[in-house]
């Protein structure tokens, strides 16, 4: 090179390629990254950790219910607006933003199909959807879900996943539907019929305060935070720390709260197995 002349290097500028978005997710359990095609090959478990990611409600349904046979109930049931309720967000702006980004009517699926070839009917809450809460959309497909699982003799498996427990948007009218969906349990049950409750990451609020937590069995998936309030506000509130690990599916486990922990790729045929013994008259409480 010279040291007043032209360089006689030649510098190209290459321009970087982008990696695709979406190829890689990172774990929340052990912060690792996961292959997304991998992962979802996988039910959306951490291959490294077994941290349970979540799914949304119709890859549930998809897992849950054998292939071609699931027929949706009350599909295009939408939420009104009954407090006209105002904020950043209108609650119409928000049902029609999470409806777009979902496209989900609601944050519940319902329906009836075949599980290891035995009928049930099934909901899914999603908690995509203004995060599984539950106003009246929810809370009327969910009880006319156990109607006719009630009506036709059927067992009955709901699967929630919900961080914002009874919906403030639609205030007093979404608390209603906690008493509605257990006064339709309650019938169900009076019936000698089957409710399999299965517990995601989160299910909180008042929808653990209600249809979730009364199964006749209840399952968790590994590590869910389960309860009704956070530990957060219950620290805050009682002003001491909490056990390690409180509030999650192994603790409740523990401490009788719920019967099983089931791994995501056990869930169908722990349950299908689940039915065939109550139909067989062995005790679902025993079940374990």
């Amino acid at each position: 090179m010279s040291l007043f002349g032209k360089s006689n290097y030649t510098f190209i500028k290459v321009k970087r390629k982008e990696i695709p978005t979406g190829i890689w997710t990172k774990c929340p359990g052990c912060e690792s990254p996961a292959y997304s095609k991998e992962l979802k090959n996988n039910l959306n478990v951490c291959p490294k950790c077994g941290y349970h990611l979540s799914l949304t409600a119709r890859e549930r349904v998809e897992h849950l219910i054998d292939e071609g046979t699931f027929v949706e109930q009350d599909a295009q049931m939408a939420s009104g607006d009954p407090l006209d309720f105002q904020g950043p967000k209108t609650y119409k702006e928000k049902l029609k933003a999470d409806q777009e980004a979902t496209d989900l009517v609601d944050a519940v699926i319902t329906g009836h199909g075949l599980m290891e070839g035995h009928e049930v009917v099934l909901a899914v809450t999603d908690s995509r959807f203004i995060m599984g809460s539950m106003g009246s959309v929810v809370g009327e497909k969910i009880t006319r879900a156990v109607e006719y699982a009630s009506e036709h003799k059927l067992p009955l498996v709901i699967v929630s996943g919900s961080g914002g427990g009874a919906r403030m948007y639609e205030g007093a009218i979404s608390l209603m539907q906690m008493a509605k969906t257990c006064a339709a349990l309650s019938r169900h049950n009076t019936a000698g019929l089957l409710y399999i409750s299965v517990l995601t990451n989160p299910t909180m609020g008042g929808i653990m305060a209600s249809f979730a937590g009364v199964g006749d069995i209840i399952m968790a998936e590994p590590k869910a935070l389960i309860g009704f309030a956070g530990p957060r506000v219950i620290e805050q509130t009682i002003r001491q720390k909490l056990p390690s690990g409180f509030q999650r599916s192994e603790f409740l486990l523990a401490h009788g709260m719920i019967d099983m922990i089931v791994q995501r790729q056990d869930l169908k045929g722990v349950i299908a197995h689940t039915i065939v013994y109550a139909q067989n008259g062995v005790t679902p409480k025993l079940i374990a």
